[in-house]
C-alpha cells in the first residue's frame, strides 16, 4: 500500500459536486413543499427543473416546472454525502457507479436522514443524490480558452472511485 507522500497529488480523486434532485412531477403546492424541504436539508436555495417534453396522458406540458435541485460543492457536499450514506446504512451497490467513477443513489424518504424529523406540513418526499468525481486538472475541459479533452490515462475508473469512497466515508460496497 502506498503512502500519501508517494502518491502523485494530481492523481488523487476528489468530489467535484453533489447534486440533490427531487422530481415531484407537477407544479403547484407539492413543488413548493419540495423546495422548502430541499432548502432545509441543504441550507441552499433550490432551483426548479422544467419538463422537456409534452406528455398529454400525464397532463404534462413542455417547459412546466416538475422538480427542484441543489448543487453542493466542497465541504458542504461532503457533509451532505455523509448524511446521505447514513440514510442508506453506509452501503451502496457497485452497480450505482458508472465507468467514469461517478455514482448516484436514491433515498426513499427524507426522514431516513439522521437528525431530520417528519414535518406534517411537508409530507413525505424522496430524493436522488448524484456525485461527480474528478481529479485535479479536469478544469481544462471546462475552461473558456484552449479547451482540451481529458486523456484516457487521467480519467477516473470505477474501481478507483469505489476505493476512494470506501476510504473517505467508510462505506461498504455490495456487488
Amino acid at each position: 500500500m502506498e503512502d500519501k507522500k508517494d502518491k502523485n497529488p494530481m492523481q488523487v480523486p476528489r468530489i467535484e459536486k453533489v447534486v440533490v434532485n427531487m422530481a415531484v412531477g407537477e407544479s403547484g403546492e407539492k413543488l413548493v413543499k419540495a423546495e422548502k424541504l430541499l432548502g432545509l436539508l441543504t441550507g441552499r436555495k433550490p432551483i426548479r427543473t422544467i419538463s422537456k417534453h409534452k406528455i398529454p396522458s400525464w397532463g404534462l406540458k413542455k417547459r412546466d416546472p416538475i422538480g427542484c435541485k441543489v448543487t453542493l460543492r466542497g465541504k458542504g457536499a461532503e457533509e451532505f454525502l455523509k448524511r446521505g450514506f447514513s440514510a442508506k446504512d453506509n452501503q451502496i451497490s457497485a452497480s450505482n457507479f458508472d465507468k467514469y467513477g461517478n455514482f448516484s443513489f436514491g433515498i426513499h424518504e427524507y426522514i431516513d436522514i439522521p437528525g431530520i424529523k417528519y414535518d406534517p406540513d411537508i409530507g413525505i418526499f424522496g430524493m436522488d443524490i448524484a456525485v461527480t468525481m474528478e481529479r485535479p486538472g479536469y478544469r481544462i475541459k471546462r475552461r473558456r480558452l484552449k479547451k482540451r479533452k481529458i486523456p484516457a490515462r487521467n480519467l477516473i475508473t470505477k474501481e478507483e472511485s469505489i476505493e476512494f469512497i470506501k476510504k473517505k466515508f467508510g462505506i461498504t460496497i455490495s456487488s
